[in-house]
């Protein structure tokens, strides 16, 4: 009795690590994979779905990304600090890169739709690297492209009974492929920002357009 009961334990501890694991194998490489709430990272960009304008009024979506290496940062134009450190911080990154920043997308989208329209944008980018382009449109489709890149942002009133943007102050930074790679934090080193850059865009690109 008592080896049948051994046994019997034993099949039964077998049985639970077989379903162990195939749950780690569902939720990890199989299709529960796909299903998982975020973890954080951002979506590939082929997964995002919003619709914007750029700072020329020409439409933009995140399927325009795929096919070269790209920065993106969320801010927005009457940003005291943050923003305008960062965009300097980027021009920087790409004369650093030289002819090599033509093979990059770089893109500043606006958290703050209300203040931030197509001119606002236009003159605002005029003021860094030519390569910088900015991105715009309805609250919602805003939204839609935060929750994309897991970029997070709030409207919060100042002392004077204005309103100030907080948000997410990192760089976003996708291979050519439009999968997430990286991230360069606010006044990250130039010296370990551009390796970063330089990395994506020696990334294999299979799968991009």
């Amino acid at each position: 009795m008592r080896r049948r009961a051994i046994l019997g334990y034993g099949a039964g501890g077998v049985a639970a690590l077989g379903l162990t694991l195939l749950a780690g194998w569902w939720q990890v490489d199989g299709p529960g994979a796909l299903a998982r709430e975020d973890d954080g990272r951002p979506l590939p960009l082929t997964a995002m779905e919003f619709d914007l304008v750029d700072h020329e009024g020409r439409p933009v979506s995140p399927d325009m990304l795929v096919g070269r290496p790209s920065l993106v940062f969320f801010g927005f134009t009457f940003c005291p600090d943050v923003c305008p450190t960062t965009l300097a911080d980027i021009s920087g990154w790409l004369d650093e890169l030289g002819a090599a920043a033509n093979e990059l997308n770089v893109v500043f989208i606006t958290v703050d739709p209300e203040r931030d329209d197509v001119e606002a944008m236009a003159e605002y980018v005029g003021y860094f690297h030519p390569a910088i382009r900015g991105w715009t449109g309805s609250e919602e489709q805003i939204a839609r492209a935060a929750e994309g890149f897991r970029a997070t942002y709030e409207r919060a009133t100042t002392d004077s009974g204005d309103y100030t943007m907080n948000h997410t102050s990192s760089v976003f930074l996708f291979d050519a492929a439009g999968r997430s790679v990286s991230t360069i934090d606010y006044h990250e080193p130039r010296e370990f920002a551009v390796p970063k850059i330089r990395r994506a865009m020696e990334q294999e690109t299979e799968g991009a357009t």
